[in-house]
C-alpha cells in the first residue's frame, strides 16, 4: 500500500502527463489541503522526489501568491547531461547516483538491463573503499557512463 507521499509524487507525475510544456505550478497550501496534510508534507515530496538527478528544477515563491514551479528537464538534451556531469562532481553518494541512473532508465536512455548492471557498478559493496574515496570513485564512474552515452547517441546520430 503506498504512503502519502507515494500518493503526492504519483499525482504531481499524473499532472505532468496532462501538461505537455513540461512546467508545472501549483499552490502548496491547496496540494495540502486535497491530501489533508501539512504544507510541509508536500515540502517533503517536493525535496526529495523532485530533485536535479531525477529531472526536475522546483523553484518556489512564499506568500499569499505563493507557488511551486516544477519545470521537468528533458534527459536527452544535451545541456541537460551537461549539467549532471556538472552537478555530480568530484564525489556522489549512492542515492544521489542511483536516482540518476532511475532517471536514465525513466526516460528510456537505458534498459532495465542496463539500470541494473549500472548500479552494480556503484553499489557500496562493490566499490570496496573507503569513504570519503568510495564517492569520489562512484562519481567518476557514473561520469564516465554519461559521458559513453552522450558519445554513443553524437555517434549514431541520435538527438541529445
Amino acid at each position: 500500500m503506498p504512503n502519502l507521499a507515494d500518493l503526492i509524487e504519483d499525482f504531481i507525475k499524473d499532472m505532468f502527463r496532462e501538461m505537455p510544456g513540461g512546467i508545472l505550478e501549483i499552490q502548496r497550501n491547496e496540494m495540502a489541503n486535497r491530501f489533508r496534510c501539512a504544507p510541509s508534507q508536500i515540502n517533503y515530496v517536493l525535496t526529495t522526489r523532485f530533485t536535479m538527478e531525477r529531472g526536475y528544477f522546483v523553484e518556489s515563491r512564499r506568500g499569499g501568491g505563493g507557488y511551486i514551479r516544477i519545470k521537468k528537464l528533458k534527459i536527452r538534451e544535451d545541456e541537460f547531461l551537461k549539467e549532471i556531469i556538472e552537478y555530480i562532481g568530484d564525489s556522489i553518494s549512492g542515492s544521489e547516483a542511483r536516482a540518476i541512473i532511475a532517471r536514465l532508465k525513466e526516460e528510456g536512455i537505458i534498459s532495465d538491463r542496463e539500470r541494473e548492471i549500472l548500479n552494480a557498478a556503484i553499489n557500496r559493496y562493490n566499490l570496496a573503499i573507503a569513504l570519503p574515496e568510495r564517492d569520489k570513485l562512484r562519481a567518476r564512474i557514473l561520469k564516465a557512463i554519461i559521458t559513453a552515452i552522450m558519445d554513443f547517441e553524437a555517434r549514431k546520430g541520435g538527438e541529445l
